[in-house]
């Protein structure tokens, strides 16, 4: 474990307004610095947080606090869990999972926890897991898979039991990209929201016959939740909440139980939504973006029937995920929304009025940032992307 100064020389203005010019949108993992070695804790310029190395990971691209407890859970893309109890610095790797198609930008995705499961220790209890799945003839998807996760106490031992895949993106198709499978519960932990990408397709988005494009709802067991906007049609339709979309990596609700999501534009158009039932956001018919190949997209207009970003980026920031801080330690924080910045190397706050958003500042990181979550204690802790992705903890300097 390694405590360095804050990052914020290391990066320019330029850098961090670089724009993302290929048609992985800035998903696609990239080197990490190698990891620090063991030094002393340094302090930081007041104001400035002071970040922590707490070792490294293979392609990490989600990770999840159960509640109650100081264990933090990571998956590594290729297909592999690691935990580590962030106060003993205990650390092991989950068995149990599924078997994914890795390549691309596919592989083992999201893990959520349910917080009305909260308890001081792991020990038994229900966890959810996205990843993506083989189908025939070179086709591929996302999936949503429940388990049970039992940690022993005396060993570092976890292993997932009784896992079975409870919702499937609908259709599988051929390429490895824009999965999204980003997983939030509902306040009330009656519903699932399940981020669905348009899989580099495009057209999909506008077609309600199938589930690419969209945000679906769902009860907990996976199965279409009562009164989606859609219901009327049948399966696959009646799962659908939203749609419109391109490529969500980012989904939270705010403390007035309103959700949220970021997703990735093409070249420019980076959009966060406030997310509407029944809504079409326009994907691929409006963007403030262009393609890759610098054909235009018409930008959104007032009377084009979409719903419209709150907040657009050209350039593109590429967010990995982000939430929404509701702790004391960064109390300046508190109700802002904290992006995990993969083509800025920064974390990126926003503040929320009402139904409105606006960006308020930046921190930078220095390496891609794939996933940010918030600890127990309050503080941030970040995941670098690719090979060799550093755990990062950051608190007030």
């Amino acid at each position: 474990m390694t405590t360095k100064p804050f990052l914020a020389a290391i990066l320019s203005s330029t850098a961090l307004l670089a724009s993302c010019g290929s048609p992985t949108g800035g998903e696609t993992t990239a080197q990490s610095t190698p990891a620090p070695t063991m030094g002393n804790t340094t302090a930081t310029p007041m104001g400035e947080p002071q970040v922590t190395a707490f070792g490294t990971y293979d392609e990490p691209w989600a990770a999840a606090f159960a509640p109650g407890t100081s264990m933090l859970f990571i998956t590594e893309k290729p297909g592999t869990m690691k935990f580590i109890d962030t106060e003993t610095r205990r650390t092991g790797t989950v068995t149990g999972l599924p078997r994914v198609d890795y390549g691309g930008q596919g592989g083992l995705g999201e893990i959520a926890f349910l917080d009305s499961q909260r308890a001081a220790t792991v020990g038994s209890r229900t966890i959810y897991l996205s990843w993506v799945e083989a189908g025939d003839s070179d086709t591929r998807g996302a999936v949503v898979g429940r388990g049970t996760l039992n940690c022993g106490t005396e060993d570092a031992s976890c292993k997932i039991e009784g896992l079975e895949t409870i919702w499937r993106q609908t259709p599988k198709v051929t390429g490895r990209g824009h999965y999204s499978h980003r997983i939030v519960f509902s306040p009330d932990e009656r519903y699932m929201f399940v981020s669905s990408g348009e899989r580099q397709k495009g057209t999909p988005a506008q077609d309600t016959s199938n589930t690419l494009g969209t945000i679906v709802r769902l009860n907990l067991d996976g199965t279409a939740a009562a009164g989606n906007p859609l219901a009327a049609q049948g399966s696959p339709s009646d799962q659908i909440w939203s749609w419109g979309h391109r490529n969500i990596l980012a989904m939270d609700f705010d403390a007035e139980g309103r959700l949220w999501e970021i997703e990735h534009g093409p070249a420019g158009g980076d959009e966060l939504n406030l997310v509407q039932k029944g809504g079409n956001y326009g994907w691929p018919t409006r963007s403030f973006g262009d393609e890759y190949n610098g054909t235009p997209i018409p930008d959104h207009t007032a009377d084009d029937g979409f719903i419209k970003p709150v907040i657009d980026w050209t350039p593109v920031i590429a967010s990995g995920n982000f939430f929404i801080y509701d702790g004391d330690l960064f109390a300046p924080w508190r109700g802002q929304g904290i992006i995990a910045g993969l083509k800025t190397q920064a974390l990126i706050r926003i503040a929320f009025d009402g139904d409105t958003a606006r960006e308020v500042g930046r921190v930078p990181m220095g390496e891609r940032i794939r996933q940010v979550v918030q600890g127990p204690d309050g503080a941030i802790w970040a995941l670098e992307d690719g090979e060799g992705g550093r755990l990062l903890k950051l608190t007030p300097g």
